[in-house]
């Protein structure tokens, strides 16, 4: 009797457990149930969030573009200003095979040393795709020192493309060997157009600079190199915008170096000469290599500011046709925007709007001027 008791207190026992562990069952269902309703709820409405931000983020955009500036999709990355007349036909000439039209594009610089190496690049662009027009230019005037002065551009271009911009650490030796090579060989190129070119020309020299810094010139070495600009062009932007690169801490100098060198040739210019774009670019450079600084701190540091402070005045005394002042104005609308000048920054934004190919935002994607822009003009805009 108590036999069967006890079994029938284990049975019972048993069923409870049965129940229990089926209550339970479905007590985690419900609960799973429910918490996936609420993470569906919770995805729709990040979705909702979401969709209102882009939308809010579109109008935004559109209400920009609304007055005047370009929309992102249709901005140029490859040139800091619009492409002229003259270089799109020479260039549409050359890729057809006329090499004689390229001949006369670049000799029509004339004296001009610094419209004379922004002739040359687009030429030893096209020239490092296919130099099929080059060679017959070279085969047909094998004493011409622009021929010459192209093929060793040529050269640096095709040697910078095997290196590619990652950074060292990202680069394999292989293509550091061939890099190297390909510098020597443009140095070897550069030295013939150096010395086929009119004594009074620079622009052999400048196209030296790139191979510099591939090839770790001493400092001796170099300043021997920039001697040979300045002497010849003692104010050209371009070749002391070059050298920026070669005095950067990335490359062969360091900030101190960079800075000593940009505040030395700002100093000794004449208002106009736009040399002040020097120091901006050393503090550029400075800030996107060191890490903890970020640049609404740093660019209103007090020495940062004093420096756009005489760009500004340097802009203001340039000549108004002088297109070189584009690459000054690139920089200002970047610093006048983290100063929180924003009045200021949209007047050199209207200025370059529509062709982003310069320092600084050639090291970034378009959405970064897009966005230093846009909220520029929304701020000094009512009701955008």
């Amino acid at each position: 009797m108590i036999g069967l008791y006890i079994l029938g207190a284990m049975l019972l026992f048993g069923a409870f457990k049965v129940l229990r562990g089926v209550y339970y069952i479905r007590k985690a269902k419900r609960l799973e149930a429910e918490v996936t309703a609420i993470e569906a709820r919770t995805d729709a409405l990040n979705a909702e969030t979401a969709g209102i931000k882009a939308e809010r983020k579109a109008q935004q955009a559109a209400a920009v573009v609304a007055l005047g500036f370009v929309p992102e999709a249709e901005l140029d990355t490859d040139n800091a200003r619009p492409v002229s007349p003259e270089q799109t036909a020479a260039v549409a000439a050359v890729k057809a095979g006329d090499w004689e039209a390229g001949a006369a594009y670049l000799d029509a610089a004339g004296q001009d040393w610094e419209e004379r190496w922004q002739r040359m690049r687009p030429l030893s662009e096209l020239a490092a795709e296919d130099d099929a027009w080059l060679l017959a230019w070279r085969a047909a005037r094998p004493s011409d020192p622009s021929a010459a002065l192209v093929n060793a551009d040529t050269g640096v271009l095709v040697a910078w493309n095997v290196r590619g911009s990652a950074r060292a650490s990202h680069t394999t030796q292989e293509q550091f060997r061939i890099f190297r090579e390909l510098l020597l060989k443009a140095r070897e190129q550069a030295r013939e157009a150096q010395r086929l070119a009119d004594p009074a020309d620079p622009v052999p020299y400048m196209v030296e600079q790139s191979i510099s810094q591939g090839l770790g010139y001493a400092h001796e070495e170099y300043r021997e190199l920039w001697s040979q600009i300045v002497e010849r062009d003692p104010k050209n932007l371009s070749a002391h915008t070059n050298a920026m690169q070669y005095w950067s801490q990335k490359w062969r100098g360091s900030h101190e170096l960079a800075l000593a060198f940009a505040g030395e040739c700002a100093a000794s210019a004449e208002p106009g000469e736009l040399l002040s774009v020097l120091p901006l670019i050393a503090y550029i450079e400075q800030e996107l290599h060191e890490s903890d600084l970020k640049p609404e701190t740093f660019f209103k540091e007090p020495e940062v500011l004093a420096a756009v402070e005489a760009a500004l005045a340097d802009l203001a005394a340039a000549d108004p046709d002088d297109w070189r002042s584009i690459r000054l104005r690139h920089l200002l609308a970047w610093f006048l925007f983290w100063q929180d000048r924003d009045a200021e920054a949209v007047e050199q934004f209207r200025h370059i709007d529509g062709h982003i190919g310069a320092m600084p935002w050639y090291y970034w994607s378009p959405s970064r001027y897009v966005y230093a822009r846009d909220w520029a003009v929304r701020e000094v805009t009512p009701g955008l």
